[in-house]
C-alpha cells in the first residue's frame, strides 16, 4: 500500500513539474518575442536619431540643406506616433519630446517643444527615469557636439510585456481549478466507498452477532462456567459495538455532552487488557471534568485505534501514554508511545488513505479518525512530535462548550 502511495505523490510531483514546463516554455517564447519587437523599435529609434542628424547637419551646411531631401527626413520623425522620445543636448537641456501625454494642455505641443513650468518638470522626470536605461542613443551633430536621444517603450510593447504573466495567471489558476476539481471528485469517490464499505460490514456482522448472542443465553443451561461466559459477553457486547461504529460512519452521528475523561478511560481499560504485558499503558485524567460534545463510540474507536497503532510501533516491549488537557477553547488527548517514529516528512502523509508500513491492513485507520475528529467533532488531530527511533506523540484537540453544527 504504501507504494501506492508513493506512486500517487510522484503523479501530482509530475504533473505540477509538467504544469511548470509548459508555463516555462510559454514565457520563454513570449519572452522572445518581446526582445524582438523592443529590438525593431530600437531599430526605428535609431533611423529616428540619424534622420535628426541630417536634418541638423543640413541646416548647419551653407547650402541650406540642399541636395538633402528634408521633407522624407522630416517624415521619418513625424512617422513616429507610438513611441515616446525626448531629445536633449549635451547638457541635458531638453530641445524636443514626441508622443508623451503632457499633464497640462501645451500650444507648443505641435512642434514637440515644452513650454508649461508643469510640462517642463513632467519631462525632467521622465528624462532623469530614462536616464538609467537603455533606452539610449548619441547622436553626433558634429565632431565634440553630440545630442542624445532617449524613448520610452511603446504603449504596445508595454502591453506585450504584461499580457504573457496575465495569460500565465490565468492558465495557472485553470490548472488549479482543474486539479483541485478532480481531486474533490476523487475523495467524494473514496468516501462513498469508505461509507458503502462501512455500512455492509455492520450489515455483515449484524446476523452472527445476533445469533451470538442468542446462543449467549443457552449457554448457562448448558452448563459453561459463569466466569468464562462474563468474558464471552463482553466480546460478544464489544463486536456489537464495533458493528454501531460502522453503521455510523457516512451519516451524521448523535452528539451528546460527555465527560472526555469517562470516554477515554473506557477505551484504555478496554486495551489495557489486550494488549501484550510487557507493554505499559498508562492514562493520565484532566484534574476536573472535562465535558464535551461527543459521539463517545466513535471517539473509542479513534483512541484504541491510536493504541493499536502504538503498539504494532513497538517490538513487543515499551509504553504508551494516553493523557488528557485541556485549554481555554479546547480538550486534548495526547497518545504517546516509544516505537519506531515517524519521519517528518510522514507527518501528514500517514492520514492518507491507503497509507500504511504495515504487510497487512488497508491503511484506512487513521484516515477514518481523521474524518470522525475533524467531520464529526469539529476537532483536529495530528502528530505532535515524532521523529525516527525516538517515538511518537499523536494529539486530538477538541472544542470545549461548543455546541456542533
Amino acid at each position: 500500500m504504501a507504494n501506492i502511495y508513493e506512486l500517487r505523490r510522484y503523479g501530482k510531483i509530475a504533473f505540477l513539474m509538467a504544469s511548470a514546463a509548459v508555463a516555462a516554455v510559454f514565457l520563454y517564447f513570449s519572452n522572445g518575442l518581446i526582445r524582438d519587437l523592443s529590438a525593431v523599435e530600437r531599430e526605428r529609434m535609431q533611423l529616428w536619431a540619424d534622420a535628426t542628424k541630417e536634418i541638423v547637419a543640413s541646416t548647419m551646411a551653407d547650402d541650406s540643406g540642399a541636395g538633402t531631401d528634408i521633407d522624407f527626413l522630416l517624415g521619418i520623425i513625424q512617422s513616429n506616433t507610438t513611441i515616446p522620445v525626448l531629445l536633449t543636448d549635451s547638457d541635458g537641456n531638453i530641445l524636443q519630446q514626441r508622443n508623451f501625454e503632457l499633464p497640462e494642455p501645451d500650444e507648443t505641443a505641435a512642434l514637440g517643444l515644452p513650454s508649461t513650468p508643469g510640462n517642463i518638470e513632467y519631462l525632467r522626470r521622465k528624462l532623469a527615469d530614462l536616464s538609467g536605461s537603455p533606452n539610449m542613443i548619441e547622436i553626433e551633430i558634429a565632431p565634440g557636439v553630440s545630442q542624445y536621444l532617449y524613448y520610452e517603450d511603446s504603449t504596445l510593447l508595454r502591453r506585450l510585456s504584461v499580457f504573457p504573466y496575465i495569460l500565465l495567471l490565468v492558465m495557472l489558476s485553470f490548472i488549479a481549478v482543474v486539479y483541485f476539481a478532480v481531486l474533490s471528485t476523487k475523495k467524494a469517490e473514496q468516501n462513498k466507498v469508505w461509507v458503502g464499505l462501512s455500512k455492509e460490514t455492520a450489515h455483515q456482522l449484524g446476523t452472527p452477532i445476533s445469533s451470538l448472542m442468542a446462543w449467549m443465553e443457552l449457554l448457562p443451561d448448558m452448563g459453561v462456567d459463569p466466569d468464562t461466559l462474563v468474558e464471552m459477553n463482553k466480546d460478544v457486547n464489544r463486536l456489537s459495538t464495533i458493528a454501531s461504529r460502522f453503521s455510523k460512519i457516512g451519516s451524521a452521528p448523535a452528539m451528546t455532552e460527555a465527560d472526555i475523561n469517562t470516554v477515554v478511560g473506557e477505551a484504555v481499560g478496554y486495551m489495557s487488557t489486550r494488549i501484550s504485558p510487557r507493554i505499559r499503558l498508562s492514562c493520565t485524567p484532566y484534574s476536573d471534568t472535562l465535558p464535551v460534545m461527543s459521539c463517545a463510540p466513535l471517539l473509542e474507536w479513534v483512541i484504541e485505534n491510536l493504541i493499536k497503532n502504538a503498539v504494532d510501533a513497538m517490538d513487543g516491549t515499551g509504553s504508551i501514554s494516553v493523557s488528557i488537557g485541556a485549554t481555554p477553547v479546547a480538550a486534548y488527548i495526547e497518545v504517546s508511545d516509544t516505537g519506531k517514529g515517524i519521519s517528518r516528512k510522514n507527518h501528514k502523509t500517514v492520514f492518507n488513505p491507503g497509507y500504511t508500513t504495515k504487510s497487512r491492513g488497508w491503511g484506512l485507520g487513521l484516515t477514518l479518525a481523521k474524518r470522525i475528529i475533524e467531520q464529526y467533532h469539529n476537532g483536529r488531530i495530528y502528530i505532535k512530535q515524532s521523529a525516527p527511533g525516538a517515538g511518537t506523540t499523536f494529539r486530538i484537540d477538541l472544542p470545549r462548550n461548543l455546541r456542533l453544527r
